[in-house]
C-alpha cells in the first residue's frame, strides 16, 4: 500500500469518523473560495447584513438601499426567540401574502446556482409552517405548492439563464396561503459545471447519449461524500454541504473506507475543486474483500430515496483512484438501478494516465416506482483476481425539471394565455386531429424507406430480452427500438427450462466445469443423449444481457469446424442460459499450465491447435461482408475436443467489423487484460488486427506455458508479450520456452513460429499480418517441424491468398444448427453474406 493511504473496514466506524475529522482539520484548511462573476447573497426580511460561513448576505430592505425587491406588498418578520445555535441568517424572513418577486441584473448568461434558505418560526400572526406557495425562477416553476417543515431547509437549483434580468417570483397557493424565504443565493457557476454532451442515459435499452442537459433545471436532492465525513460550506469552494454515505449503504459489510492524505492530482480536462472539494476525492468506499461472509465477486450498493414513478434524475459520480499503487490496475463496473451504466471503467484512461487524478461521470436515470435510485460499483472481468476492486468517492443526485413543461408566464400574460386556450380549444383540437392523421401517413412512408440510426455510448445493438415476459420493444428517448431474438427466428433454439434442469440434474454443483463473469458452466446431457455445456447467468440479474444477446445472434447464424456451436438458449423464469456443444478437453490454458492431471502437449499438438484457432478466426474475419471481430481471444476461450481439435469460444464481446468504406470501428475498449491490443486501447479504434494482437499473445503462451500476466514474477517478466518479444528480438527465444519442449522443437520451426508471433504483436495494427497470413506461417512452421531435415524458414506474406479456408455458414433455419446441411468437411454450404446481412451489431458488451 503506498504511503499516505489508509484502508479500514466498517467494524470501527465510530473510530474512523473521529480519525477522519482530525485528518481533515489538520490537512484541509479553509478552502479558497470560487469568485463568481455574478454573486447575489440576500438576507431576506433583515434590516442589517448577516454573516454566514464567512460570507456577507446583504439586507433586502429598501431602507438599506436595496433595489432587488419588487414594489409588491411584502412583510419583514423577525424571530423574537430564536434557538441559541440558530445562525443569524435564519432569524428573519420575507413574507409574501400576495405574489411578489426579486429582480437581479445578470452580468453574464449561462449556468447559475440559485439557493433558497428556509427556517420556520412564528411572528406577527404568521406561522411559517402553514405557508403554501410556488416559486418561479426565470419563468421556470421550480417549486410547486411548497410547504416547508420544521428546522432549516435548503433548496438548490442549477439552471441556464439566458436574459440580462433574472426574476424570482413567490406565488402564494390556496385561500390562506402565503410565501416566505429567509435568504437567497444567486451566483454564476464555474465554466463547464454542466456540459451538454457526454451524459449517459441508462435504462433497459442500454446506454445512450443524453444531450442538452443544460436545457433542464436541476434540483439537488443528494450530495454525498462517499467514505468520508460531513463537508460543510466552509470547506467547499461553492459553499456546498456533503453528507456521509453510511445511511445509504445497502450492505455495510461489503465496503470499507479508503483515505489518503495526499492532495488530489487535478488535471486539465478532469474534475476541479469547483466540481467537488479535495475532501471528497481523498476518501472513498472500496470492496471489503476480507469479509468472511461475502463471496469473492460482489457489488457495493447504495439506495437513495428520490421522487417515485419514473422521475428523471442526473446522477453525477465522482472517482479518484487513491488505492492503486500504479496505473491501469483498477477496472470496475458501474450499475444504476440494476442496469449496466459503465462497463470496465478504467480511471487511468479517463485521467490522462495520472494516478489519483479526480474525474466525474454524468449519468441520467429514472427513479423506480418505490422512489429509489440504486447505485452499485463492482469488479470488472478485466481485473486480475489479485487486483479485483471497485471504488466510489462521491455522488450527487439531481432531479431534472423539464423546462418545456415547467415554463409558465406569470401575471396578466398568463391570464391571456388561459383565455386564448379556452376560446381556441375547439379549433386546436380539430387541427391536431387532422395534423396527426397526415403525419402518421408521412411517417409510415418514411419508415419504409429508411430507419434512423441511434447514437450509442455502450452496447445498444438491440433491446435486452424481456426475461420477465411482455413486449420486447422498450421505450427510448431517441432512435429506434430493436427486436428480441425471437424476431430473428431463433424460436427453434429455445430449450425449456425443465429440460435444462433435467440435463444438469437441477444444476448439480458436482457438474460444474467452469465459471466466469457471466456465471457458472455445467456439464449436461439432453434428452437425445447429446452432451452439452450449459452456461447459466446469475438468476434474476440484468448483468450479462449484452453477452447473452450477442452470442445468440452470432452463433445461431454461423457454423465452422473450429468455432463452438450453439445448441440453444433459455430465457424462462428470468434466466439467461446458453447451451453449447460439449468440448471434451476444455480450455487450452488447462493443458499448458495451472492445472494438474492433464497430459503435456507435444509441439506438433500445440501447432495444430494454434492452426485450428487461426482457421476459425480467419473465417470470422473474412467470411462475411463486414467480418466479425472476436475481441476476447485468449487461451481460456480456445477449447480443445477429444482429438485436440481447437474451437474458438465465447463470443460475448464480438461485434461486426468496419464497412467497406471504413478503416475501423470507433468503440469503447473491451477485452482481457494482458491480451488487449495497445493501439485499440489508446485510440478506441477497433479492427480485426486487434484479434491478431491477442492471438500473438496466445502464441507465446503456447510456447512458454505461462500466463499472459503473472504479478508473482519479477517486474520485467510480469507481461508475457513484452518479455517474450525481448527474447525474440535477441534471437534467444529458446531460453524461455516450456521446459517440456526443450530439445523437441526444430530450430527452423521455432524461428518461424517466433517471427509470426512477433509480427502479431507489432505496435501498430497496420504492421501486423492478417489472420490468413498468420495461418499460412503456422502451417509452414508445422511443415518445418515434420520435415526430415532442417530447412531455412521461408516467408512470403502473399501466400496468404492461397490459404483455403471455407467461407460458408449454415442456412437461417435453426434446425440446421446441429445436424442438417453439413458437408463431409464439417462446413455448411450457404453464403455467409446471405445471413450476416442480418447481423448488424453496433457494439459488444
Amino acid at each position: 500500500m503506498p504511503s499516505g493511504r489508509i484502508i479500514s473496514s466498517h467494524s470501527s466506524m465510530e473510530t474512523q469518523k473521529l480519525i477522519l475529522h482530525l485528518i481533515f482539520l489538520l490537512l484541509i484548511p479553509c478552502t479558497s473560495s470560487f469568485t463568481p462573476i455574478a454573486n447575489y447573497l440576500i438576507s431576506c426580511g433583515s434590516q442589517n447584513n448577516a454573516s454566514f460561513f464567512n460570507r456577507i448576505f446583504t439586507s433586502d430592505s429598501a431602507n438599506q438601499g436595496s433595489t432587488f425587491l419588487s414594489a409588491d406588498k411584502s412583510i419583514s418578520l423577525t424571530n423574537q426567540n430564536p434557538p441559541p445555535d440558530l445562525p443569524i441568517l435564519y432569524h428573519t424572513a420575507r413574507v409574501f401574502p400576495s405574489t411578489g418577486s426579486y429582480r437581479f441584473d445578470m452580468r453574464r448568461n449561462g449556468i447559475h446556482l440559485v439557493r433558497f434558505h428556509f427556517s420556520t418560526f412564528k411572528a406577527q400572526g404568521f406561522d411559517l409552517k402553514s405557508a403554501n406557495f410556488s416559486i418561479l425562477v426565470d419563468s421556470n416553476l421550480v417549486l410547486r405548492n411548497f410547504k416547508p417543515t420544521n428546522g432549516v431547509l435548503l433548496k438548490e437549483f442549477i439552471l441556464k439563464i439566458e436574459s440580462n434580468l433574472l426574476e424570482i417570483v413567490f406565488r402564494p397557493e390556496g385561500n390562506s396561503g402565503f410565501g416566505f424565504v429567509n435568504a437567497m443565493e444567486v451566483f454564476t457557476a464555474p465554466v463547464d459545471f454542466v456540459i451538454d454532451y457526454g451524459a449517459r442515459l441508462v435504462g433497459p435499452f442500454g446506454v445512450i447519449e443524453y444531450k442538452n442537459l443544460s436545457s433542464h433545471v436541476l434540483e439537488t436532492v443528494h450530495r454525498i461524500n462517499v467514505g468520508g465525513v460531513k463537508v460543510t460550506a466552509f470547506n467547499d469552494t461553492l459553499w456546498r454541504t456533503w453528507i456521509p454515505d453510511e445511511e445509504f449503504l445497502v450492505f455495510k459489510d461489503a465496503a470499507k473506507t479508503a483515505v489518503t492524505t495526499q492532495t488530489p492530482n487535478y488535471q486539465k480536462g478532469g474534475a476541479t475543486r469547483e466540481i467537488a472539494p479535495d475532501s471528497v476525492y481523498m476518501t472513498a468506499q472500496v470492496m471489503d474483500k476480507d469479509h468472511a461472509i461475502i463471496a469473492s465477486q460482489f457489488n457495493i450498493t447504495w439506495d437513495f430515496p428520490v421522487a417515485p414513478g419514473g422521475v428523471r434524475h442526473l446522477v453525477r459520480l465522482h472517482f479518484c483512484d487513491i488505492v492503486s499503487p500504479a496505473l491501469n490496475l483498477l477496472y470496475f463496473n458501474v450499475y444504476i438501478n440494476g442496469y449496466s451504466a459503465y462497463k470496465d471503467l478504467d480511471l487511468s484512461s479517463l485521467t490522462v494516465h495520472v494516478l489519483a487524478s479526480p474525474v466525474y461521470v454524468d449519468f441520467v436515470a429514472d427513479s423506480d416506482d418505490s422512489g429509489v435510485i440504486r447505485i452499485s460499483v463492482g469488479p470488472s472481468e478485466l481485473s486480475s483476481s489479485m487486483r479485483m476492486n471497485a471504488i466510489l468517492n462521491g455522488a450527487e443526485i439531481m432531479r431534472l425539471v423539464n423546462v418545456e413543461d415547467s415554463r409558465v408566464v406569470p401575471g396578466k400574460k398568463r391570464l391571456w394565455m388561459l383565455v386564448g386556450s379556452i376560446t381556441g380549444g375547439g379549433i386546436v383540437v380539430l387541427l391536431l386531429v387532422v395534423s396527426a392523421f397526415l403525419l402518421a401517413l408521412k411517417y409510415r412512408k418514411k419508415k419504409k424507406k429508411k430507419k434512423p440510426k441511434q447514437r450509442t455510448l455502450e452496447s445498444v445493438g438491440w433491446t435486452p430480452l424481456r426475461v420477465f415476459g411482455g413486449s420486447s420493444l422498450s421505450r427510448m428517448s431517441e432512435g429506434t427500438a430493436f427486436p428480441s431474438p425471437g424476431s430473428y427466428g431463433y424460436f427453434g433454439l429455445r430449450i425449456p427450462f425443465a429440460d435444462i434442469q433435467l440435463a444438469t440434474n437441477n444444476f448439480d454443483r458436482n457438474l460444474i466445469i467452469g465459471s466466469g463473469g457471466f456465471g457458472l458452466v455445467y456439464k449436461g446431457v439432453l434428452k437425445d443423449n447429446v452432451k452439452v455445456a450449459v452456461k447459466r447467468g446469475m438468476p434474476g440479474s440484468r448483468q450479462g444481457l449484452p453477452e447473452f444477446q450477442t452470442e445468440i445472434t452470432i452463433l445461431s447464424k454461423i457454423r465452422h469446424h473450429h468455432l463452438v456451436s450453439l445448441v440453444g438458449y433459455c430465457e424462462e423464469n428470468s434466466e439467461m442460459i446458453l447451451v453449447y456443444e460439449y468440448v471434451e478437453k476444455g480450455p487450452l490454458k488447462k493443458h499448458l499450465y495451472g492445472s494438474a492431471g492433464h497430459a503435456r502437449l507435444s509441439w506438433k499438438q500445440r501447432l495444430e491447435i494454434c492452426i485450428g484457432a487461426a482457421r476459425g478466426l480467419h473465417y470470422l474475419h473474412t467470411g462475411f461482408a463486414q467480418g466479425i471481430i472476436h475481441r476476447d481471444i485468449k487461451s481460456t476461450n480456445i477449447l480443445v475436443d477429444e482429438n485436440y481439435v481447437a474451437k474458438v469460444a465465447d463470443f460475448g464481446l464480438s461485434r461486426s467489423g468496419p464497412c467497406l468504406n471504413e478503416t475501423h470501428v470507433s468503440t469503447g475498449v473491451k477485452g482481457s487484460f494482458g491480451y488487449l491490443d495497445p493501439e485499440y486501447f489508446r485510440r478506441q479504434q477497433l479492427t480485426d488486427k486487434s484479434d491478431v494482437y491477442s492471438f500473438g499473445v496466445v502464441l507465446f503462451e503456447v510456447l512458454c506455458a505461462r500466463a499472459a500476466v503473472d504479478p508473482q514474477l519479477d517486474r520485467e517478466q510480469v507481461n508475457l508479450a513484452e518479455w517474450a518479444l525481448e527474447w525474440q528480438k535477441k534471437g534467444m527465444l529458446e531460453h524461455i520456452i516450456d521446459p517440456y519442449l526443450v530439445g523437441k522443437i526444430k530450430q527452423s520451426s521455432l524461428k518461424k513460429f517466433g517471427e509470426t508471433a512477433e509480427k502479431c504483436l507489432a505496435e501498430y495494427g497496420v504492421d501486423r499480418p492478417t489472420m490468413g497470413s498468420v495461418l499460412w506461417n503456422l502451417e509452414y512452421a508445422l511443415q518445418l517441424q515434420e520435415s526430415e531435415q532442417e530447412e531455412e524458414p521461408y516467408d512470403d506474406s502473399s501466400a496468404q491468398e492461397t490459404v483455403n479456408v471455407p467461407t460458408t455458414i449454415t442456412p437461417g433455419s435453426p434446425s440446421n444448427i446441429r445436424r442438417e446441411g453439413d458437408n463431409d468437411n464439417g462446413y455448411s454450404d450457404v453464403s455467409a453474406t446471405e445471413v450476416f446481412s442480418q447481423l448488424m451489431k453496433s457494439e459488444g458488451r
